[in-house]
């Protein structure tokens, strides 16, 4: 008697899976994706600043004290003669490494408290959104620079104070979509299997609300880098001689009556370049994991 056996095809590895979800990516948001090759570069440079800085960011050069871009110092130098372009790729780095500390901090607390709320709901549910209107109720930046004056300067101290203006928005976004789905019938046949709270919420909810938390820490990361570079600006961010871009544009105006241009237009563009390129790479991110909110914008 033969057997004849069928080899099944093999899976398809994770690579593969990985790159062929960027490239439809490419394919349905090329403006977005464009914008997110400019926010991995950035990235890559705020990584690779040792080795790509021309100069070390702190060191001085007095025969060079405040002087336009030329061959030598293609950013210019400050008031004390750092060069400029070095300044400005290390700042990148805290300022990225402050941005996605306080966003990937406050968002998941937030989202934790919103799945929490959303599933218990009751009384715990109420006093949760009067506190989460609470926190709202104060302006971003307000809110940040007075946990940042009332805990004193340092790295993990502004990583905190800008994590807590990230909680109300997570916590409401993954609220609302919790209460949604705790009505499905996969969540009810769980339930009616004996599934306990523990095993519905982080097995059954959870994954489902991994998209709008990847759409949230995306699309925050801009709004952390502003708050950073305000914070910093009115001396009440990471302290010098840290360099940071927010710190930059504050010691410009220790330059002179009217800041240099380069001291002002070089670590504003960084800023803006970066927070313009992660906020068009979340909106390409939301329209490919939620189509229905295309163009909302």
């Amino acid at each position: 008697m033969t057997t004849i056996t069928t080899a099944l095809p093999a899976p398809p590895s994770r690579l593969r899976t990985v790159l062929g979800a960027v490239g439809r990516f490419f394919r349905r948001s090329p403006l977005s994706a464009f914008w997110g090759v400019v926010a991995a570069l950035i990235v890559a440079m705020a990584v690779a600043a040792p080795v790509i800085a021309p100069y070390p960011p702190l060191k001085s050069d007095f025969r060079a004290m405040q002087k336009p871009p030329d061959e030598k110092h293609w950013f210019g130098t400050d008031q004390i003669g750092r060069d400029t372009l070095s300044r400005v790729i290390y700042g990148s780095r805290t300022s990225l490494t402050v941005a996605l500390g306080a966003v990937i901090f406050g968002t998941t607390l937030g989202a934790l408290w919103g799945l929490a709320c959303g599933y218990f709901g009751g009384r715990f549910d109420m006093v949760s959104q009067r506190l989460i209107e609470f926190l709202q109720s104060f302006p971003d930046l307000i809110l940040a620079m007075a946990i940042a004056m009332a805990l004193g300067g340092g790295i993990t101290t502004v990583i905190v104070a800008i994590a807590v203006t990230r909680i109300p928005f997570g916590g409401r976004v993954i609220r609302s979509v919790v209460l949604s789905l705790k009505e499905m019938q996969y969540v009810e046949a769980a339930r009616g299997l004996g599934a306990s709270h523990q095993r519905l919420m982080f097995r059954h909810i959870l994954p489902q609300c991994v998209a709008p938390y990847l759409i949230l820490a995306t699309t925050h990361l801009g709004v952390a880098i502003i708050i950073e570079a305000s914070l910093g600006f009115l001396g009440v961010g990471i302290p010098p001689p840290t360099p940071t871009w927010g710190n930059m544009l504050a010691d410009s105006l220790n330059a002179g009556l009217v800041p240099p241009w380069w001291l002002v237009l070089f670590p504003g563009a960084a800023i803006t370049l970066t927070v313009l390129a992660f906020n068009l790479l979340g909106d390409g991110i939301r329209d490919m994991l939620d189509p229905r909110l295309r163009g909302s914008l």
